[in-house]
């Protein structure tokens, strides 16, 4: 993870909740007040934040010292201590919610992340993230699917080549949206086609592209079409598929198969922050 972006964001995020100032711990506590909080995990799932931890407290107080019991990735039970934070209890108390509700959304898609693994039991099939990520949260959330035992689709417009439906309409078909690209790209990009039929599979596997995403379609249908995809363009699944129909594209034979939902619409998971002592 990039730890100046993250300290760069932690900044934005606690002066989106402190304004000028913490009105109630800083009329109640001194700088001579120092406490301990211990993180626990209210219920079973994937852990992931400690650098969003670490980075979150020494940011409001340098002097503050996190000793973590879990890493990243590791699973946790309910009622499970997570890690203890010490220092100045005005710090503690003003990082505590901006820190959990990033960690708590984190370790709610390394959870989701790990559960559509399981969904998917095994083989070659990658489990992969989607753009489909909160604006300003992308780092965090698609750091959170590799805790979950995930893969990283592209990160964002810049670094992968991904024509979809409405460039193909555009550009009037994949063949001269293709011949565009590779007359201008470097070497190094690499280009995924979005296909919807078997005439659009034709037309990306004779422009040799390095990715065929087969869009919406059944697991019966993927795996009749990839029979005809050579060796050499790697394969792709999306659109449509949940956490409770994932399990029948098990043996559809694709590499890779990007869920939406992994960061959408995840639901968290439940951490709270409890005084050890004063």
């Amino acid at each position: 993870m990039n730890t100046i972006k993250l300290r760069l964001l932690l900044e934005q995020f606690f002066l989106e909740d402190l304004g000028d100032r913490d009105v109630t711990s800083d009329l109640i506590f001194s700088e001579n007040d120092k406490g301990i909080l211990t993180l626990i995990a209210k219920e079973e799932g994937i852990f992931c934040g400690e650098e969003v931890i670490a980075a979150g407290f020494k940011l409001m107080d340098e002097e503050s010292n996190v000793e973590m019991a879990v890493r990243d990735g590791e699973k946790v039970a309910m009622g499970q201590e997570l890690g203890l934070v010490s220092g100045k209890v005005s710090g503690l108390l003003k990082a505590e919610r901006v820190v959990l509700n990033l960690v708590q959304r984190m370790s709610g898609i390394a959870t989701m992340t790990n559960r559509a693994i399981i969904a998917i039991g095994g083989g070659k099939t990658k489990i992969c993230d989607t753009r489909k990520t909160t604006p300003g949260l992308r780092m965090l959330e698609k750091y959170a699917v590799r805790c979950g035992g995930g893969y990283n689709h592209r990160y964002g417009l810049y670094d992968a080549v991904m024509l979809k439906d409405n460039h193909i309409s555009f550009a009037g078909s994949i063949a001269e949206a293709i011949q565009k690209v590779k007359s201008q790209l470097g070497h190094m990009v690499k280009i995924e086609v979005e296909i919807e039929t078997k005439e659009q599979l034709a037309e990306a596997i004779e422009a040799k592209v390095d990715v065929i995403m087969f869009d919406n379609r059944t697991p019966e249908e993927i795996k009749d079409w990839i029979t005809f995809v050579p060796s050499g363009i790697m394969t792709e699944a999306s659109g449509g598929i949940t956490l409770e129909n994932l399990a029948g594209y098990r043996d559809c034979g694709v590499d890779f198969i990007s869920l939406g939902f992994l960061t959408h619409s995840v639901k968290t998971l439940d951490i709270s922050a409890k005084i050890l002592a004063k």
